[in-house]
């Protein structure tokens, strides 16, 4: 079987599992979900599903966020941990997105990564989420999953990415990353998968 086989193979398991792709963020609009996935590093997404309400009922544009004093943004976000960094950078993308992208949040990942705190995660997330572009969101779930069941053989986020916009077809590679991350919070997790209600376990190399 071919990669790009294994790829549609598993596709398929795991839309028959999850039918619905979804991502686990709440935002009502493209800044609070970069912003929400922002937080989302070294964080839960359901831990900042439950500091972000408050946050963005008080700040409603790109304005406000840029004008904010920062330690009022810590406040909010300080649950999320490295609070002072990322309310650094939650304005300072807001400024950077009013200044140099006509107040519109980027469309590439090459622009997006240009914003203060958006690696090539955040930037593949709102590629796909906002714009419905192809994208492949390599997080700690999806390269699990993906070595174990040999779609890559390599833990880096970036070769990941790549290696899986060449074997997944461009118009499944987002949602089968959020799919990746469901299976992997309830089936495939990194200390002790679930094996027996596994419906990848014909592909795995990494059996537990």
């Amino acid at each position: 079987m071919t990669k790009k086989e294994l790829g549609i193979r598993s596709i398929e398991a795991l839309k028959e599992r999850y039918p619905e792709a979804i991502c686990s963020l709440v935002a009502s609009n493209p800044f609070e979900l970069l912003v929400a996935t922002r937080l989302s590093a070294q964080c839960t997404d359901a831990r900042v599903n439950i500091v972000t309400p408050p946050m963005f009922a008080k700040y409603r544009t790109l304005e406000d966020y840029a004008n904010a004093d920062v330690k009022d943004i810590e406040n909010f976000v300080r649950p999320c941990g490295f609070f002072r960094t990322k309310a650094k950078d939650i304005i300072g993308m807001a400024q950077k997105i009013l200044t140099d992208f006509d107040g519109k949040v980027p469309d590439n990942i090459e622009d997006l990564t240009s914003l203060p705190g958006v690696g090539r995660k955040t930037a593949n997330l709102i590629c796909g989420d906002v714009y419905g572009k192809p994208a492949v969101v390599a997080d700690t779930h999806l390269i699990r999953i993906s070595n174990r069941i040999g779609l890559v053989n390599t833990k880096d986020p970036k070769k990941v990415e790549l290696e899986l916009k060449k074997i997944l077809p461009p118009e499944e590679s987002n949602d089968f990353c959020h799919r990746c991350v469901l299976f992997g919070r309830e089936i495939c997790t990194a200390r002790k998968a679930k094996c027996d209600e596994c419906n990848l376990n014909l592909f795995c190399k990494k059996k537990i």
